[in-house]
This record gives C-alpha cells, structure tokens and sequence, in this order.
C-alpha cells in the first residue's frame, strides 16, 4: 500500500479581494498541514475569485494574480498545493491551475473546455487550451510549463480537469488515465442549482471509477459575486468509492476535507481492467518533480453527510440554505447594516423575511455568537447582541405600508410574522400620500380618476407611494432594501416597477410564486433540519395571493388577475426554457391540466405572450437576483430577449385560428 493524505478545501472567496483571498489560501494551507495532507487542492482561480468578470482583461489584474501567487508559494513548502489563477500567453488568457510543490511553482494546467452557457461567459475572457499542447511560460526569468500537462510528484502522478472539463463527454481524464495519472485534482467554481450537488457526485465518483484514479473535487462557497451562489460540498473518492464528503452551505470562510487514498490500490485496479490500454508513446506532457511523501497507517473512510441531504425535502431545504447564506455574504460583502423588508403580509415578502431569520440562526448555530459576529465587525448596532432574537432586532426590519385598500387579514399577518422572527415592526399609513398624489393628478388633467377607465394606473400609485418611506428609513440605516418580486410576476411584469421591485436586491426573483407558496407551508409546519417551523407563517398560507390594491369590494386576487400560477409556471416553461409557440403549449396544457376549459387554456396562453413580450423592459430592471435553477428570467445572466419585438404576432395568429378549429371539433 502507498497511502497518501489528499484534501479539499472549500473557500468564500471574492472577486479582486487580494488580501482577503490570500488570507483564506493560507488558512486552507495551513489546516491541511495541521492534517497532515500531502496534496491540497484549492478552488478555481482562487487568487484572483472567479466572477471577476471584464476586470479580467485587466493588466494590472494578471499581474497582480502573479504576485500574489508568488506570496503564497513559501507557504507551500513541504506540500503540493494547486492555485488558480488567470495566465497571459501568446496573447491569450487561459484559465489556469498553477501546481505549487515544496514552495515553488512547478507549472501551469490550462482549462480545456469553457462555460459559456446560462450564468457563464468564460468565453468571453478565455481561450480554450487544445488538447494534447504544451508550451512554457516565462515569469520572473523563469520557464514553466503551461498548457496540457500533468506532473509526476515523487512517484505520484497528478493532473487536472478543472470544473467544466469534468462536464463534457470527452473529458481530459480519459486521456489522463492512459497517462498514467494516479490523482486528479478538479478545482471548481460550480454554481448551486437544485438537484445539482447529485450530478457533481455521479462524476466525481464515475471519474474515480472509470479512470481507476483517485479524484479530489473543491468548489467555492457562499455568494462570491453577487447572483452565484456556490455551495460548496468538497469530495474525495477513489476507484468508485467516495471517501469523504464536506458539508454544504457553510457560514465558514473555509472548510476542510480530507482523505486518505491507496495510489497502489487504483494501479492495480488499472492492470487487471482489461479495457485499459495504457498509453506508452514517450511524451513531453509529463513534468516530474521530487517530493517525499509521508508514510501513514491504514484508515476507514469516513463519508458523514447530513441527514437533510437525503431526506424527504432536500429542494426546500437547498432553497432556505442556498439563499439565507447568500443574503448573508451579499449583505457582510456590501457593509449594509441589515435588511428593511416591506411586509405586505404575503408570501413573497414573508418568505424573505423568513430566510433573513434563517441566516441568523444558522450563522450562529455554525460560527457561535462571537464568531457571527466577527464576520459583520462592521455593524456596530449588532455587536452588543446576546442572542440571535436580539441580533434579529436591529438587523432586520418589517414595514407594513397600508392604504384605505388594505385589510385586517394582512395586517395581522405582517404583524405576526415579525414578530415571530424577532424582527422590529413598523405600520406606515400611506393613506394620505396615495390620496395627494389622485387629487395631484386628478386637478393636472381636470376630471376625477375612475377604476373603470383607470384601473392599472390607480393600482400602480399605491405601490409606488410605499418606495420613497422605505427607501429613507433604509438609508438612515445604512441597510439594504429587499426587493419582493418573484420569477412568475417577472415573467408577466405584475409587478409594479419603483414600487414591489425597489430594492437594491432581489433574492427571490429567480423562484416561482408556485413553489414559494409550497416551500411556506413546509416552512410553517417543519422547517430546517436542526432549526424549527415557523408556525406564525399560517396567517400568510391561509390567504389567497393578491396585491390588494383595488378596494375591497372587488375581491382582488393574483390569480383572477392572471391564471393559476401553477399553469402560469409551466406555460413560462414551455415558452421561454424550452422554447415552444404557443400552439404546441396548447397540446401539451390540454392533456396535463384537463380541469380546464379550453377558451381559458386559449385565454390564459394568450395572455403570458401578450406581457411577457411587452414587460420586458421590466425584468431589466429589477434589482440583482439570485440563481438557483435553469429557469431563471435574469437578462443579463441567464435568459436574454429582446425589449422591443414583433410579439409572436403571426404565432398568435395560427394559435387562435388552431383554437377555433379544436373548439369546432368538439
């Protein structure tokens, strides 16, 4: 047996952060040292974070990537340690692992295969490195070898698949292991969506398997940039046995995982596969280097994963997770002291007030009360807190904003949903505002306002009068406005804009109003794993959805105002992710939901095109959201389209003329 201590960290890194990022690379270091590993991978380009974006294409940006590489390499003395970073050559910038031995680089893999689809645009500042290519780079008067290339440390031979090269069907590793390859390291930046982590394990432990290596996976932790959300979730597996799994969602600037792997074990499974033709052509991809590796006794594996992972809700319990932790680093990472939420007492505004509670008491349950509260030093108001309830006080802020429209029900459920997350409650009546701004206009173009000739502008006002007293109470907090919109009233524009969408984040824009309401009712009656229900939740799941803002009498509700958000969700579906006309949405909507006529299904298909074409300008304007599956209307990461456009007029057309026949037919 030759057993060697590999390990995986996961990092919450930040773009451009030169200090903060060495300092997580050097405590990441120094804990696999203290563990006695021998091979640490570290997160894709590390040094420099990963959602640099245009910045870069920076000079400065590269170089300073460089100097801070060579500060941490003395760190490396005794251990193999793999940094990204980008890398210019020939004019090119490639995405690069940097492989550190004993203190000194030994050279540099470069990313074959680029993301360029949804959230990513590696493309755009990389180039592809082709397979089977060398070259050598000259820093500091020094040649290194750059490109396709793996290195035999001391008798181990490691090599690299950095993120997307795992994702693809002809992925490095084949060649890899025709080589000879013992280890490989995959450095990654993978976004969280749901269902994801599932696929990341199936190819890490299928790599391991196929090629017979032993397969060492890191990821990024936290909301790095702004709208990503990395969830972290280290994995070591070798020969088709996981080994060890690290925890998700973690409120820690670092977090370790280690394992130790049998090098001859996985040659052996190599020699006795009989697919396995070894590649004996002499090459100069191979770059050797000496280095002793430590002896070590024989160990289990030990693979702990929480029990949530593989519970009965594990998409509810990544959506609290996922967003919670990423409302927490947007609002350290931005220095806002807190969050102020215009609580209507519905579901979106609810929601989002449960997860800021969610954050607090997962924060402290991980970090303890001192060590949530080093990570926001800057908040002076919070640091005398004793309890997460007290830290819930003057963090979070609920404002419910009422008008001679508005009722006891939501009222009372604003109130009690505050409370029960601990949140200081405000009550603003708007009456008065609301009321100016009618007489304002109604003496402007000289005739009273009517809710039979003005019915959208009158709804309007009343959502916007609500900025301006929450967008002041935020700025003399020095807080962050949460924005209350979701993926289904994005996709329709029922949404208000400078009234619902004022904020300067908009963490749930990325969901649908379907699954949000599923997501409360769980909320209300279990809750987290390791945390509890909110059962006050019960005054906003017991509501019909509705803006509220026509006069009581007119029983207004979101649904009555669209179509059923269940339909409305799978009609946004088959139209925008999977890119159906409207006649074929038909097909589809008359067998999966035939409890409805088809002058509705015609009537509600109809409508979605209709705002969906002419809101456009709408969804480039709400504030940045989070990403948490392919669904996401976000134009500038995910979905683009076009803000003015023919309508699918002539679509339209065969739609109804297709509708009229079916209705003839019947």
């Amino acid at each position: 047996m030759r057993l060697i201590r590999v390990a995986a960290a996961v990092l919450n890194q930040t773009p451009l952060d030169w200090e903060g990022n060495k300092a997580r690379i050097l405590s990441a270091i120094e804990a696999a040292r203290a563990e006695k590993a021998s091979i640490l991978c570290l997160p894709e380009l590390c040094i420099t974070g990963y959602g640099c974006e245009d910045a870069f294409h920076s000079p400065a940006l590269q170089q300073t990537a460089l100097d801070v590489l060579h500060e941490i390499l003395p760190a490396t003395k005794g251990m193999i340690v793999s940094l990204g970073l980008p890398l210019l050559y020939h004019q090119g910038l490639f995405n690069t692992a940097c492989l550190a031995v004993n203190g000194r680089s030994v050279g540099f893999t470069a990313k074959q295969f680029l993301a360029g689809d949804g959230l990513h645009y590696e493309p755009r500042w990389f180039k592809p490195w082709p397979a089977g290519e060398r070259g050598e780079v000259e820093l500091n008067n020094v040649d290194y070898p750059l490109g396709d290339v793996f290195f035999d440390v001391g008798g181990v031979k490691i090599g690299f698949e950095i993120c997307e090269d795992a994702w693809v069907a002809d992925r490095p590793g084949g060649e890899l292991a025709l080589r000879g390859v013992d280890v490989i390291l995959n450095p990654s930046a993978s976004h969280f969506a749901f269902g994801k982590f599932k696929v990341r394990e199936r190819f890490v432990l299928e790599g391991s398997r196929a090629f017979n290596v032993s397969y060492v996976y890191s990821n990024l932790v936290g909301n790095e940039a702004g709208r990503s959300i990395y969830d972290g979730g280290a994995l070591i597996a070798s020969a088709g046995e996981m080994l060890a799994a690290g925890p998700r969602f973690t409120y820690a600037d670092m977090r370790l995982t280690t394992a130790l792997v049998d090098v001859d074990a996985t040659r052996m499974k190599q020699s006795r596969t009989g697919s396995f033709r070894p590649d004996l052509r002499k090459n100069d991809s191979c770059v050797e280097v000496d280095f002793d590796f430590p002896e070590f006794p024989p160990q289990p594996p030990t693979v702990k994963q929480a029990a949530w992972e593989s519970g009965p809700h594990v998409k509810e319990e990544e959506f609290a997770r996922a967003v919670s932790l990423a409302l927490f680093d947007y609002m350290r990472k931005s220095r806002s002291n807190g969050f102020v939420v215009s609580l209507s007492g519905g579901a979106d505004s609810s929601a989002i007030v449960s997860l800021v509670s969610l954050l607090v008491e997962w924060g402290v349950q991980e970090l303890g009360l001192a060590g949530f509260l080093k990570k926001v030093s800057y908040f002076q108001r919070i640091q005398a807190c004793k309890t997460p309830a007290e830290i819930l006080e003057k963090l979070l802020v609920c404002v419910y904003q009422g008008t001679e429209n508005s009722g006891d029900v939501t009222r009372t459920a604003a109130r009690e949903v505050a409370k029960a997350v601990h949140a200081e409650f405000m009550d603003f009546d708007i009456t008065s505002l609301h009321k100016g701004y009618m007489q304002l206009i109604e003496k402007a173009i000289a005739r009273p306002l009517d809710w039979a000739t003005d019915d959208i502008a009158m709804q309007n006002i009343q959502a916007r009068v609500r900025s301006p007293g929450v967008w002041m109470l935020t700025n003399l907090r020095g807080s962050l406005l949460l924005a209350t919109s979701n993926r289904s009233e994005a996709a329709v524009g029922y949404a208000t804009m400078d009234g619902d969408t004022s904020g300067g984040l908009s963490p749930i824009a990325g969901i649908d109003k379907a699954y949000l309401r599923r997501w409360l009712v769980w909320l209300e009656k279990e809750g987290p794993e390791g945390l509890h229900p909110i059962p006050a939740l019960h005054y906003v799941n017991a509501q019909a959805p509705t803006a509220e803002l026509r006069p009581p009498g007119a029983k207004q509700t979101d649904e009555a105002d669209l179509m059923p958000y269940e339909l409305l969700d799978r009609v946004e579906r088959y139209a925008i992710h999977d890119k159906l006309i409207p006649i074929e949405i038909l097909q589809k909507l008359t067998v999966e939901f035939p409890q409805y006529s088809l002058d509705q299904l015609v009537t509600w298909i109809d409508r979605f095109f209709k705002l969906w074409c002419r809101n456009q300008w709408k969804r480039e304007r709400i504030a940045p959201s989070f990403h948490v599956d392919d669904l996401n209307l976000d134009p500038r990461t995910w979905c683009r389209f076009p803000i003015l456009s023919g309508g699918y007029e002539r679509e339209m057309k065969e739609f109804r003329e297709y509708a009229e026949r079916l209705k003839n037919k019947r």
